[in-house]
């Protein structure tokens, strides 16, 4: 296993010991994220100034840490979409839908002191890759991921999935600042439609496109997190009593099926990023 350390952009330490599921920490300052390639390529931690911003006790897949979504992101309906005219099936892993993408589960490599890279998979019906770049300075963390096409082109949709602690030590309770003018009415099996409503109130399971500022979460103490992204879509989950998620995707829950995707091809990837910034009031 190959662990890499990198702190201030230098890189600390690098063993021999190969180049898989090696865990990937960068600092800045009093700024700390550690990444976990063996667990979905996913943010594992994040402390700033010692206080840890996100949930980070590894309990089901789906629930802590920051986990990139690709190909796509949240529910396909009933793990089926159409492409160019075929009909495909998903791994229906919360049946009988298909959540998440196909790479939040698997291991990724580590190819450098702050990227990683994983294939798509055989639950995806094309060759293809997705790359993360990271980059941490001392008020931010900026993270890339660009899907690749390997012969054919597809369609992706590219996402995050950050888990924040409700309840920061030292900080307290967290407060939600986020007014969007529409969400996405969801149906009768919670999935999101084309049709835009008036928001509903909290709490939210729900999608909200192109918002006219970028959500945040402040605390007592006076932590303020900003989340910032290409992406223009954005799916907001405050039901759970421990956590707050807010998640920019580049198209909506069962955008697969919704036509609301990038196309990938070979020598065409796409790009997004997402950025978490911080301060304190």
């Amino acid at each position: 296993m190959q662990s890499w350390i990198l702190r201030n952009g230098r890189v600390l330490t690098r063993d021999r010991r190969g180049p898989k599921g090696c865990p990937m920490e960068l600092h800045c300052g009093s700024v700390k994220a550690r990444f976990a390639p063996a667990e979905g390529g996913r943010l594992a931690s994040l402390t700033v100034g010692g206080a840890e911003v996100l949930v980070s006790r590894p309990g089901l897949a789906t629930e802590w840490g920051c986990y990139p979504m690709v190909p796509w992101a949240g529910r396909t309906r009933n793990g089926r979409f159409t492409w160019d005219e075929r009909t495909f099936e998903l791994p229906k892993n919360l049946a009988p839908h298909a959540l998440h993408g196909t790479v939040f589960t698997k291991k990724w490599v580590t190819t450098g002191p702050d990227s990683m890279a994983c294939a798509l998979g055989d639950g995806w019906p094309w060759k293809g890759e997705v790359r993360s770049k990271v980059a941490l300075m001392q008020d931010r963390l900026r993270w890339t991921l660009t899907v690749f096409a390997e012969k054919d082109a597809f369609p992706a949709v590219v996402g995050w999935h950050p888990w924040f602690r409700r309840v920061v030590e030292g900080q307290g309770e967290a407060c939600l600042h986020f007014d969007p003018v529409s969400m996405l009415e969801r149906d009768e099996h919670g999935i999101a439609t084309m049709n835009r409503v008036t928001p509903t109130p909290r709490p939210w399971d729900d999608s909200f496109p192109d918002p006219s500022e970028p959500p945040r979460l402040s605390w007592p103490g006076g932590l303020v997190v900003t989340i910032e992204s290409s992406c223009t879509n954005w799916v907001v989950y405050d039901e759970p009593a421990h956590a707050i998620c807010i998640e920019p995707q580049s198209g909506p829950p069962d955008a697969l099926n919704l036509g609301l995707y990038d196309v990938v091809e070979p020598g065409r990837p796409v790009t997004h990023h997402m950025e978490m910034s911080w301060s304190q009031r």
